[in-house]
């Protein structure tokens, strides 16, 4: 099981007994509003729960799907994740959701930065990259806080929720990440 550990966070492989925690947030129209899926059904949010979980038998494992989990009470408060999609060109993308009870408190910066170290230090990747709808001002704000350079604006590239959606494409390149990492030690991919 992977772990990976922030100030206030446990990152670890999605259980079968994660489903209602996660439906929790899944299944909120807010939480979702950016997202290319939901408000899951209950049997949508349990077949999301049995792909993380086969991702996880992968070899070599190129998906990590993770629940957010606070370290204080072992509440699972989200979900997150980052994905080798280019092998060849070491190349993968970064992605996030939380329980609106969680916004606005730095949790999906403390994930995010994690996942960018996990990917270039242990992963070997060259360049991370992630997405978000123009309109999702706070997780471009995530995305800027954790060193990602907004590369420009893809339009119309993704039929979701039964309309064309533009995203905003940003990215970090792993002599970056090395730079920003030498002078913030305080989240850590370390298991």
């Amino acid at each position: 099981m992977e772990v990976f550990r922030t100030e206030r966070l446990v990152l670890r492989d999605f259980e079968e007994t994660d489903w209602e925690a996660v439906h929790a947030y899944a299944s909120d129209p807010e939480v979702v509003r950016y997202m290319n899926w939901g408000p899951n059904t209950e049997e949508e949010t349990k077949n999301f729960i049995q792909r993380a979980i086969a991702h996880q038998k992968e070899q070599p494992r190129r998906n990590y799907t993770l629940a957010m989990v606070l370290k204080a009470d072992g509440r699972l408060v989200g979900g997150c994740g980052i994905e080798v999609s280019n092998p060849d060109n070491r190349e993968g993308w970064i992605g996030y959701c939380l329980n609106r009870n969680f916004w606005g408190q730095g949790y999906a910066t403390e994930t995010a930065k994690v996942l960018l170290e996990f990917g270039f230090n242990h992963l070997n990747l060259h360049r991370v990259f992630a997405t978000c709808e123009p309109a999702n001002i706070a997780s471009a704000q995530v995305l800027e806080k954790i060193g990602m350079q907004r590369e420009g604006r893809l339009r119309e590239h993704k039929w979701a929720k039964r309309k064309w959606r533009d995203s905003l494409l940003y990215a970090i390149l792993d002599y970056e990440w090395k730079k920003l990492e030498s002078g913030d030690k305080r989240a850590s991919a370390t298991p």
